[in-house]
């Protein structure tokens, strides 16, 4: 497995230089009622405000909100809703001396969260959307996650890719890198997301986990996201019946785990306590080989 290069060690966000020396948890905080694993528990602020508490008692290094749904076939929010959603945890978060991620692809929530205070934007669309790349160069030091999808949430999985998943992910990261460094933004501030389940195949989604190792070569930290997703249901199916998202928690500790001995920096998951401790186990390890 290539190293990273020591520039690709630490992650620079717009409060925090966080450390990848270890892996870091990032605990997911959906304010959706529509998201396919989480779906309207966390709704309301009082709810998510408890449920980010115990996130990071868990032991997650980084919170990632979101309020816009993107799982596949979600259809947009509209932007005053989200925003509305948004304000009042992340205006409470960002007290807390924690790292905070936005999970957006529209370039006015991100300008607004980041006013608000917020370290990281989380781009599903990679700052493809217009408008969305300028507001992150403009900002003098804020984190970034690019993460590759085909096509758009609507269509990605009635039409996923046929390409090689592999090379075509690695194109993909490949010049959004540089289209972003080329309009200003330091590499330190980029951390690089294969996009599970974004318009891949079961197959394709097990071949990034498998190969994942390659994607080193790009030179930046990568972020892994396989909590609770549907290719985790495909392989723990059983007579062709899926198990539901909250069933899919020791599969999604395990792929967590893989991603991370594939050279991983960052998992985003749900159940950041299961994943903290399996974590410990393998960093042990580690230390022993």
């Amino acid at each position: 497995m290539p190293p990273l290069p020591p520039s690709a060690q630490h992650w620079q966000t717009a409060r925090f230089e966080l450390n990848l020396s270890k892996p870091l948890v990032m605990g997911i905080v959906n304010l959706t009622p529509d998201s396919f694993s989480d779906g309207g528990l966390y709704a309301d602020t009082p709810q998510a405000l408890r449920h980010a508490e115990r996130l990071l008692s868990e032991g997650a290094d980084i919170l990632d909100i979101g309020a816009e749904s993107t799982r596949p076939g979600a259809e947009a929010l509209p932007l005053a809703l989200e925003l509305a959603r948004l304000e009042p945890l992340l205006r409470e978060v960002v007290r807390w001396n924690v790292p905070i991620s936005v999970d957006t692809y529209k370039p006015e929530v991100m300008q607004a969260s980041l006013d608000w205070g917020v370290d990281i934007v989380n781009d599903i669309w990679a700052l493809r959307q217009p408008g969305a790349l300028q507001v992150v160069a403009a900002h003098a030091n804020c984190g970034i996650c690019l993460m590759h999808m085909h096509r758009d949430p609507q269509s990605m999985q009635t039409q996923p890719m046929t390409e090689d998943v592999l090379s075509e992910v690695e194109l993909f990261l490949r010049t959004r890198v540089a289209t972003v460094s080329d309009a200003g933004v330091a590499v330190s501030r980029l951390v690089l997301d294969p996009g599970i389940g974004f318009g891949k195949t079961v197959a394709q989604n097990f071949q990034l986990l498998a190969r994942q190792a390659d994607l080193l070569r790009l030179g930046l930290p990568l972020l892994a996201g396989w909590s609770r997703k549907s290719a985790l249901g495909a392989a723990l199916a059983q007579d062709g019946h899926l198990p539901d998202p909250g069933q899919r928690q020791v599969a999604s500790v395990a792929a967590a785990v893989m991603a991370v001995d594939r050279g991983a920096s960052v998992v985003r998951v749900h159940d950041v306590k299961q994943t903290v401790d399996a974590l410990k186990i393998w960093s042990t390890a580690q230390q022993h080989v």
